[in-house]
């Protein structure tokens, strides 16, 4: 890969970083909101570095490089291999580099979607926090998260979830051959890479498409014992809705409004 090359590859990578991260929402899919800053700082820095190795180019005199390279002006080659490194040239880049331009023209111009229920399937899953005291639930239907829902079905002796209506937002993960399919949110701490999920079990509705954003009604689908851990978090679903993907979509949070 020769050096003008190298100078376009650095300034399509901070075009895509900034693409991605200033100019769109795209950076969303991948990373928490908190690194959007240090990928528009890391763009702006690829684009600089880009433009310093042009200028400086562009300063040195004609055939500078050749002279460097050990060739003269009829073209020979008259530079001597140093003793040990016969037959290697490190002045090139390898030739594998050249794929480097794959990642930074996909953020220009075809993005990676935002993980879903192929992630999901495969994501290890988020181990439920302990909590020994629950508020009552104080509305119906219930807006939870589903740790909340998991929690209280798994941890509260009390049993206050019982014929309790709640409501849930996540994506649909379908279980191929099942009747029923998992509600899902995927959390990530930093970055797409230590993806996490939550899933609650649906039934008595049909699974719509995969990675359908739904918000569901319903009520615990009774198994085990309430309370502990052989209790299913598990929905006896009564209605369904699309909604649109919400801000929050890499937490288990109460959605926020709407992506546009």
């Amino acid at each position: 890969m020769r050096r003008p090359l190298q100078v376009t590859l650095l300034v399509l990578s901070g075009l895509g970083l900034l693409h991605a991260s200033l100019f769109t929402d795209l950076c969303l899919r991948y990373v928490k909101p908190s690194m959007r800053p240090m990928l528009v700082i890391s763009g702006f820095l690829l684009i600089l570095l880009g433009i310093a190795e042009a200028w400086s180019r562009s300063r040195r005199e004609p055939g500078a490089d050749d002279h460097h390279m050990g060739y003269d002006h009829t073209g020979h080659d008259h530079t001597e291999p140093a003793e040990g490194h016969v037959g290697h040239n490190h002045s090139k880049v390898p030739r594998v580099a050249w794929l480097l331009f794959f990642p930074a023209l996909s953020l220009l111009f075809y993005a990676p979607p935002a993980l879903g229920a192929y992630t999901a399937s495969r994501a290890a899953p988020k181990a439920v926090p302990r909590q020994d005291s629950f508020d009552p639930p104080a509305t119906s239907p219930l807006p939870m998260t589903l740790t909340d829902f998991t929690t209280r079905v798994q941890q509260d002796r009390k049993g206050s979830i019982k014929g309790r209506t709640v409501q849930m937002t996540g994506f649909v993960t379908p279980d191929r051959g099942s009747t029923s399919w998992d509600l899902t949110r995927i959390m990530i701490s930093c970055c797409a890479a230590d993806a996490q999920s939550i899933k609650v079990r649906v039934y008595g509705i049909p699974a719509l498409a995969a990675n359908t954003w739904v918000t569901i009604t319903g009520t615990w689908h009774a198994g085990g014992t309430l309370g502990t851990s052989s209790a299913p978090a598990a929905l006896d679903g009564v209605t369904v809705e699309k909604v649109a993907k919400p801000v929050n979509a890499y937490q288990d949070a109460l959605p926020f409004p709407a992506s546009r």
